[in-house]
């Protein structure tokens, strides 16, 4: 168990230190400065803007920049939803894979255009090749997009006044070649020298030690897990995820995936600070960031460690934790921490089965998703957290008798309000999309395996997954059908581009006004006691929103387990 543990502080560790230089490069990147790697990059960007027409030198306005969004993720998600309806007679589809039904194609072409891959199908048997290869294509993009739109919000802070913030297609690009590509190349490296296979071939065909035949499905496994973690996109190749042995064959790939997955949410926080040359306010968001994470991971390792108390006076050894939907060859120990990370990180893969941890240890899981700014997904952490900050400043100010300002600029009434619409859209999705599916049986409870508080749970991790963007799951819900995937694929929608779009604006805004130069009246935002105000904001309006709902589920199961 200490092996473990050492292992899980390994991770964290190496997550870190990467992440620091990372985020300096990425800084670079998006700061236009030289690196090393310019003389490799500079010529397929050009090849790029000129087959695309795109003039990267172009500044946008905020306006400009997600209209920008918004036009190619439209265009992408057309061209998904068509090839998923068509799958069965297109090319690349050597095990004859069908046609994906209307409403499964709109919830999986949407659930990978918005960072999602909610996945309410089996990935080696749902999809043919070419879907795969396209849905892994928009993990390159929904990454790049988020990305791209957190270099506008830096860009809004860099100069005093403007309203000239970049080039949404120049930073997408930038963050699709000099950033996502060449990483995610070095770790599908990595995995398929670990097992992971990388083919084009249909099912393998074996027998087994009992002398059964089975079909093995495969296929280009190590590209699509890659930048599934490093694009914080989620699902996978495999309808097990990385409990698969084929998606995370050993200890050695776990631990790729698991640095994988947080690498660019910890590399982005410390590139603010060195793109706006703030490093004391990175670290101070990093510090509030990982002290809500430890808040999280930590419970959720000892929960699964001590293993299940009602298992343990059944006479069953529980020595190794609490086992139940975990692989052996990760165990308790890392399958808690990354319940945890993938949750937060709303990467949304599992090494173990969520549905199959102890109550609490799922209540943390949700508690993750619903706060969604613990260092978050590619750039639209940083976008949420930022939204937190700004009401944060604007409390702190009026407690102290200071005007609001946040890095020269007044928070004002417009500012504010479109905060507080973000702040308030995540839980009111999560919680009415529960509301109304609880409320008709017909949609609810005749798609639930586990009645009760634990059904109750499955429907509002689904709800909640889906607002995150996360797309783990509760997979006790019987999820493939009309009602779910329209649903959800609505609520994955809203929850991408509202989070976006509402900090985006806020940040245009802010950055048409005149600058003020700090003074003895100006609240400092880089402080301690600033990070602390900030994460009891978190705290008050994204955790305590959810606490009835909770209460219904993971909280009164964890009462009746006990009870018994």
């Amino acid at each position: 168990m200490n092996t473990e543990i050492l292992g899980v502080i390994a991770m964290f560790v190496i997550t870190l230190v990467i992440g620091i230089f990372l985020g300096k490069y990425i800084a670079n990147v998006y700061g236009y400065k030289k690196t090393f790697l310019d003389p490799v990059f500079e010529p397929v960007e050009k090849l790029i803007y000129k087959i695309s027409g795109i003039n990267p030198v172009r500044q946008m306005t905020w306006k400009q920049n997600m209209y920008a969004m918004l036009t190619i993720n439209l265009i992408w998600f057309i061209i998904g939803f068509l090839i998923l309806l068509n799958q069965s007679w297109l090319p690349l589809n050597p095990d004859g894979n069908p046609d994906m039904s209307p409403d499964l194609a709109f919830n999986t072409a949407i659930s990978f255009l918005v960072n999602c891959n909610l996945q309410h199908y089996s990935g080696e048997t749902g999809v043919s090749y070419l879907s795969q290869l396209y849905l892994m294509f928009l993990q390159f993009v929904t990454a790049a997009t988020g990305m791209a739109a957190m270099a506008v919000l830096f860009k809004a802070f860099k100069d005093k006044t403007t309203t000239e913030l970049g080039n949404f297609y120049d930073f997408f690009t930038k963050s699709v070649v000099r950033i996502l590509v060449p990483v995610s190349i070095l770790v599908a490296l990595i995995l398929s020298a670990n097992g992971s296979p990388m083919t084009f071939e249909g099912k393998d065909h074996i027998t087994t030690l009992e002398g059964q035949k089975v079909d093995v499905s495969r296929g280009p496994v190590a590209a699509f897990v890659a930048i599934k973690h490093l694009g914080t996109n989620g699902g996978g190749f495999f309808g097990a995820n990385s409990a698969h042995p084929l998606e995370n064959p050993n200890y050695v790939t776990n631990m790729t995936e698991m640095v994988t997955q947080m690498i660019i949410p910890f590399a982005l926080v410390f590139a603010l600070g060195f793109y706006l040359k703030k490093r004391k306010l990175s670290w101070v968001i990093f510090t509030v960031m990982t002290i809500g994470f430890l808040a999280l991971a930590v419970p959720n390792v000892v929960n699964e460690t001590n293993g299940n108390p009602l298992i343990t006076q059944m006479g069953a050894d529980s020595s190794l934790g609490a086992m139940e939907g975990k692989e052996i060859r990760f165990g308790s120990t890392s399958s808690g921490y990354w319940s945890i990370a993938t949750t937060v990180i709303s990467t949304g893969s599992v090494n173990a089965m969520h549905d199959s941890t102890m109550p609490l240890s799922g209540m943390n899981e949700l508690l993750a998703m619903m706060i969604n700014c613990f260092y978050g997904g590619c750039g639209v952490g940083i976008l949420n957290y930022f939204i937190f900050i700004i009401l944060a400043v604007f409390i702190s100010g009026l407690m102290v008798g200071r005007t609001p300002e946040f890095m020269g600029k007044k928070i004002e009434a417009k500012e504010m309000k479109i905060a507080m619409v973000v702040a308030l859209f995540h839980p009111f999705l999560i919680l009415v999309g529960t509301a109304l599916t609880a409320y008709l049986p017909e949609f609810g409870a005749k798609t639930l395996n586990n009645p009760g508080f634990h059904g109750f749970s499955e429907m509002l991790y689904e709800f909640t997954s889906s607002s995150a963007n996360n797309g783990s799951g509760f997979e006790g819900l019987g999820d493939n059908t009309p009602w779910w995937n329209i649903s959800t694929g609505i609520v994955l929608l809203l929850s991408r581009f509202i989070p976006i779009i509402g900090p985006i604006a806020i940040a245009g805004l802010l950055a048409q006004k005149k600058f003020i130069p700090e003074s003895s009246g100006t609240l400092k935002t880089d402080t301690a006691t600033f990070g602390f105000m900030t994460l009891a904001v978190i705290l008050l309006i994204a955790a305590l929103s959810f606490f009835p709902a909770l209460t219904l589920g993971p909280i009164a199961e964890q009462i009746q387990y006990f009870s018994k």
